[in-house]
């Protein structure tokens, strides 16, 4: 399958040249995903990850059938290397997975250093060396000084290095950095893709690096520069197979838009960006909006050859998760992975949705591995707040759904626009709690401790005391006592620590126990008095292991049919 669409005639001098000059060696129109959520990504204040993270990361990448996996700048740091290095051998001994690259400046230590950080992966032809030099006139003389003036040796040392790298076995992407304020320095850039793909480079990347390209920019645009360099390129190589990329900084907003175009107007098969748009400043193009919007509007320029990639999309909610988990926290209104991207309110959309779920929903959300749900209110009832606490792991029986539900609605009374689903959680928790206590009392004296609770006390209602011999404080007293009713309950840590400074700041404490197994559960207690903070955080742990042990279960898949048996045509 040939590319044939003619996105336009590019006049160069005499010649008129046509993007299907630009795209030969393209067998179909796969568009390839380049993921540098390990290295852009991770040069975003405050989105670093341990060693370990990286490599999970890199798994989930490979199972998300990214094509190309950036890992890193091998030369930053003996640790950046051993990251890169790792991932190269780890994803090249499976049947398949994405190339890894290494990122690298245009200079002799770092061009080596990179080589030898992906030897792993030369063998199985999955090792990119990914090298820049700006071309933006005044990143130019920022980043190079003097050197800057010096365009024929720039353009010899990208000849040079690029074909040690290829020389080397690694396919070599070269990046004219800063290429959409390149400004008058077009032949410039022209000078330095010819040596790059004369020396042997196959990936031709054109970022908007400061991300401030807009279509509005006509002629001066990004996209109508690369497609006049591919055509460039296509007639001066007519036998090279050169991939073009677009990697695109959303700081006005625009990193979709612009990618897209490269791909639909321009001569983009490969697009570069990262999970949940984390990258410098405002960071990247969204991988998961990319992939997304290319699965349903790729066949819109031509529907008989569309645009397609070979991501696994059943993933990328997980990666995305792992992303807001690990890197940065994710808005809740995140395009596509978002937390209430597939989730409603009880209001005007509710009935249409019980009727069919994705009356409200551009995507299937099921096909990212999510599920459309709406948010518990004051309308919920049982079956909802039922399918919500089992699709969190825990039981809910017929019988107690509504006293449950109503418990949730009444500890959360005045949020009448509904509540999260970990306030949903908290408020079944607290119907389950076995120690509820309303007032603690403790004593010290004579060699004894004790200690006596005013509440229910797994099911003994009013007053519960216990006193033993010794010069132990009330908690002990109190764990001798929570002994009698969950035996064998071990406190593993205890920290305490002041709220806030001052004399009459509350203490904050916290207690890990475990009751057999290798399960941990944490509880933290509030008080101004620190024995009585130090009880109320054991309570907390107790009540917490209690629930797990008794009521926890398998998650079962959130299901709208039996919330519609219950919602009613009135409900709204």
């Amino acid at each position: 399958m040939v590319r044939r669409n003619i996105i336009g005639k590019i006049e160069q001098g005499q010649e008129t040249l046509t993007m299907d000059d630009a795209k030969k060696g393209s067998s179909d129109r796969h568009v390839r995903i380049f993921d540098t959520t390990l290295r852009d990504g991770q040069q975003c204040p405050g989105a670093g990850m341990s060693f370990e993270k990286n490599l999970e990361y890199a798994h989930l990448a490979a199972q998300l059938r990214v094509d190309v996996l950036e890992a890193g700048f091998p030369s930053a740091s003996q640790l950046d290397f051993e990251i890169v290095s790792r991932i190269a051998s780890e994803l090249a001994s499976g049947e398949e997975g994405p190339v890894v690259a290494g990122l690298c400046q245009l200079r002799s230590d770092q061009i080596d250093r990179t080589i030898e950080s992906l030897h792993r992966a030369i063998p199985a032809k999955r090792a990119r060396v990914h090298t820049y030099v700006p071309v933006d006139p005044g990143l130019m003389v920022a980043s190079l000084g003097k050197r800057a003036e010096d365009f024929s040796g720039i353009v010899n040392d990208v000849g040079r290095f690029i074909e040690r790298a290829t020389e080397a076995g690694c396919e070599v992407e070269f990046s004219p950095e800063g290429y959409s304020r390149m400004g008058a320095n077009f032949d410039f850039v022209t000078d330095l893709i010819r040596a790059a793909v004369q020396s042997g480079a196959t990936v031709i990347n054109c970022p908007d690096t400061i991300g401030g390209a807009s279509r509005m920019q006509g002629d001066r645009y990004f996209v109508q520069k690369m497609k006049q360099h591919a055509a460039i390129i296509a007639q001066e190589f007519p036998e090279r197979e050169v991939t073009w990329s677009v990697h695109c900084h959303n700081d006005f907003g625009l990193a979709l838009d612009n990618t897209l175009e490269g791909v639909f107007r321009g001569p983009a098969l490969q697009v570069e960006g990262c999970m949940n748009g984390i990258g410098e400043r405002a960071g990247n193009v969204a991988l998961e909006q990319v992939i997304l919007a290319i699965e349903h509007f790729g066949g819109f320029v031509d529907q008989e050859h569309p645009f397609w990639t070979r991501i696994d999309v059943s993933h990328l909610q997980r990666v995305s998760d792992f992303v807001r988990r690990h890197m940065l926290p994710r808005q809740p209104h995140w395009p596509i992975t978002g937390d209430n991207a597939s989730k409603h309110s009880s209001g005007g959309h509710t009935n249409a949705i019980l009727r069919d779920p994705l009356a409200y929903q551009p995507f299937d959300p099921r096909s990212i591995g999510r599920e459309v749900s709406i948010v518990f209110g004051p309308l919920s009832g049982g079956n909802h707040a039922k399918a919500l606490i089992e699709a969190r792991g825990y039981r809910c029986d017929d019988h107690e759904k509504a006293a449950i539900a109503q418990h949730i609605k009444s500890l959360f009374k005045d949020r009448r626009k509904g509540i999260t689903e970990e306030e949903l959680l908290e408020g079944y928790l607290d119907y389950r709690r076995v120690a509820r206590i309303e007032s603690f009392q403790y004593r010290k004296e004579g060699g004894q401790a004790g200690v006596t609770l005013r509440g229910n006390f797994f099911g003994r209602e009013g007053e519960v005391s216990w006193t033993r011999q010794g010069d132990d404080s009330a908690l002990v007293a109190l764990k001798e006592l929570i002994d009698q009713e969950l035996p064998g309950t071990e406190i593993l840590s205890h920290r305490a620590e002041s709220e806030e400074e001052g004399a009459r700041s509350r203490s904050v404490s916290r207690i890990v126990i475990r009751n057999g197994g290798d399960q941990n559960w944490t509880g933290v207690g509030v008080d101004s008095d620190i024995e009585i903070a130090a009880m109320k955080a054991l309570l907390d742990a107790v009540n917490r292991a209690w629930i797990d042990k008794h009521f926890a279960q398998e998650p079962k898949p959130f299901s709208l049919s039996g919330i519609a048996e219950e919602e009613g045509e009135g409900s709204i």
